[in-house]
């Protein structure tokens, strides 16, 4: 997925985006591997030696834990992108197999929700609760899935894939080239909505992995701790319940970049001293000229336009 964000300074990389995308997962997971390990893992648990150690630590242990999680989270920031991804579907070719298999079934739910949202030949027919159930169907299919041909292997790389499509789409622009040059021109209040909803999304992307990763680490230590080994599916449900909330933030990450290209594709022309078009045709062949600019090189024939001083 390409619609990232400008980057940050290193002050807001370190504040608050910081702290909600990279520091609360590591967090979160260290605290239950650590009260796991104290508590007797591998074996036995008791839970009462675990708060025993953690109340008897020192403020040194605990300043020292707490810059190496910072430091965890610091090394694996320039990792995201490469996050992002891989939940999206864009495994190693030795998964192949089982990603086509998944790709299958999502094609499969697309063409049911197709089904559901088609109108049948007498769309006069219909009651008005029918004709609203097809208008949530059809904006359900936008949202979660793209044309068929470019459907992925998971649910969360169709909402990333479907926001690609549409945002911008009926003006002419191509979102994956365009945003970048997009987003420094957005206005205050776009940019906050734009940037608290790619958070929300990352951070749910990495509590995901993270949380996934910490069951697999727990099972692990539980493996002969007797029923105490059912503690793993605690960070494994949450991190199935971060993948759910990863596809609902994904749509409405997209939503806001759809509505980014609304309201500001003619202040990134603005930007680039090139004339406001008069009709949508119009924009639509400056907008597909500049995209395939950006994409591969191409030549724009429209003359710049530029402002004199006020």
């Amino acid at each position: 997925m390409n619609l990232d964000a400008a980057a940050k300074p290193l002050g807001d990389v370190f504040g608050g985006r910081f702290g909600l995308v990279n520091y609360l997962p590591f967090y979160g997971a260290a605290l239950f591997l650590l009260v796991v390990i104290w508590a007797g893992a591998p074996g036995e648990l008791r839970f009462g030696r675990a708060w025993s150690i953690a109340g008897g630590l020192g403020l040194g242990e605990v300043l020292l834990l707490t810059v190496a999680l910072t430091v965890i989270g610091a090394a694996t920031q320039p990792l995201q992108l490469g996050l992002v991804r891989l939940v999206e579907g864009y495994w190693p070719r030795r998964l192949d197999r089982l990603g086509g298999r998944l790709r299958r079934r999502h094609e499969e739910r697309r063409e049911a929700m197709v089904r559901a949202a088609a109108l049948p030949e007498r769309p006069e027919a219909l009651t008005q609760d029918e004709l609203n159930r097809i208008g949530i169907a059809a904006t359900t299919l936008a949202k979660r899935y793209p044309a068929k041909d470019a459907v992925r292997a998971t649910a969360f790389g169709n909402a990333l894939a479907a926001a690609e499509a549409c945002a911008g789409a009926r003006f002419g622009w191509d979102a994956v080239v365009a945003w970048p040059r997009l987003y420094p021109v957005l206005g205050e209040r776009v940019r906050e909505i734009v940037d608290d909803r790619r958070n929300t999304m990352d951070f749910s992307v990495r509590l995901c992995a993270v949380s996934l990763v910490t069951g697999a680490a727990g099972l692990v230590l539980l493996l002969s701790s007797g029923w105490w080994l059912f503690l793993a599916l605690v960070p494994v449900a949450i991190g199935l319940l971060a993948y759910r909330g990863a596809v609902e933030s994904a749509m409405a990450y997209g939503e806001a970049i759809e509505a980014a290209f609304d309201l500001h594709r003619f202040d990134l022309l603005a930007a680039l001293h090139l004339p406001l078009p008069a009709d949508q045709e119009a924009e639509r062949k400056l907008a597909a000229e500049l995209c395939a600019s950006w994409r591969q090189g191409a030549t724009v024939s429209t003359a710049y336009e530029h402002q004199g001083p006020k």
